[in-house]
């Protein structure tokens, strides 16, 4: 017979899958993918490039969420089979090593929906959208700086785990190491419903390599992120709202990158919101990924103003929770702890390569709960 508990934590699984599939509506996905083909199969689709991108883009994200679940459901019911093969078959040693395989798989498949669980939560205006990352030191000097550029590797070693396409716009280096600044882009569906709970205050504690007396350093970077905006977001601008500087580019490039004025400041006078690009070859595609990234930034300040307002007229005032957010310490001893969720690892060298998925999991987790609890 199979172990009783393998049978029940297949059934817990197959009830958490029954739970997602009523989330997500599989019927409504199915329609609004009939509807989304059909669009997207009009001969004149293309003659709207936003549009088209809109449509296409969607279609893809519902389709392989669909394709997800599908296969999720279809790995529990072969398990269920496995498990009911064990139990009939007469040879102990086949019956053991079917078992083994059901327990191997059931493990697996607790982790993929745990996931799986995860993205249901993401059902934010704009949770679908891709992200801009913009990392900036603080206060520690150099090693502040070096911080910082730990962390875009961070952040970009976990897109690049995931297969996600990243596209670099800005990085402003500093004097002796690191970066001051860098704002890049995360370009797969989710993104920013996925890494919006990364915005805050990350704060590293180690014996600075940079201090001649191997003294500890504390030190300090700022994430933020925001979602990609769309044709459909009703953000104007108007040009004299605007000042726009141009310079050269700094830092390692093609001769076209460093040789000639491409490089595009805008300063937003009435919010004082800077943003830059240089990493395009000419000032017209920086200054058109420039005001991708200061529309973004404006809808946020747009949507947290209206948020504002309506926290007043429901008198529920509260502090942000994107301030100070997790330590990574060094020395005296190896941890990284998130001061929101309180999930922490005790391997800081793999978390800055990539390895992040279980904080942003918590931090998805530690937000809805957040977000549900009643006002006082």
């Amino acid at each position: 017979m199979a172990a009783p508990d393998l049978e029940a934590r297949l059934k817990a699984l197959d009830q958490t899958v029954r739970s997602i599939e009523q989330v997500l509506d599989l019927d409504a996905m199915r329609k609004e993918i009939a509807d989304l083909q059909e669009q997207a199969s009009a001969p004149d689709l293309w003659n709207d490039q936003a549009n088209a991108q809109h449509v296409t883009g969607r279609l893809s994200v519902l389709q392989a969420d669909v394709e997800r679940v599908l296969s999720v459901r279809q790995r529990l019911d072969d398990t269920a089979v496995l498990i009911e093969l064990s139990d009939e078959e007469d040879d102990q040693a086949m019956a053991a090593e079917a078992r083994a395989e059901a327990e191997a798989e059931v493990a697996k498949l607790a982790k993929t929906i745990e996931a799986l669980e995860v993205r249901t939560l993401l059902s934010g205006e704009y949770d679908a959208r891709e992200a801009l990352m913009t990392i900036r030191s603080g206060a520690g000097g150099v090693d502040a700086a070096d911080f910082a550029e730990m962390l875009m590797r961070m952040y970009l070693r976990w897109a690049e785990r995931h297969k996600y396409p990243t596209q670099v716009y800005d990085t402003s280096l500093a004097e002796e190491a690191g970066i001051k600044s860098a704002t890049f882009a995360i370009k797969a569906p989710y993104a920013y419903g996925t890494l919006s709970v990364e915005s805050g205050t990350h704060r590293l504690v180690r014996i600075s390599p940079f201090d001649n007396q191997g003294r500890r350093q504390t030190s300090f970077a700022a994430v933020e992120v925001v979602p990609v905006l769309e044709s459909t977001d009703e953000i104007d601008v108007p040009e004299d709202e605007l000042r726009i500087d141009v310079y050269r580019s700094s830092g390692p490039g093609g001769q076209s990158v460093n040789t000639t004025d491409s490089a595009v400041r805008i300063t937003h006078l009435p919010t004082g919101i800077v943003v830059s690009c240089q990493n395009e070859k000419s000032q017209l595609q920086n200054r058109a990924s420039a005001m991708v990234i200061l529309k973004a930034k404006l809808l946020v300040v747009k949507k947290a103003e209206e948020r504002a307002e309506l926290d007043e007229l429901r008198g529920d005032v509260q502090g942000s929770w994107g301030d100070q957010m997790r330590n990574y310490v060094l020395h005296p001893y190896q941890m990284v702890k998130d001061l929101r969720t309180e999930y922490e690892s005790g391997n800081p060298a793999s978390v800055l390569d990539g390895d992040i998925d279980e904080f942003i999991e918590a931090g998805i987790r530690w937000r809805r709960g957040a977000e549900t609890v009643p006002a006082g």
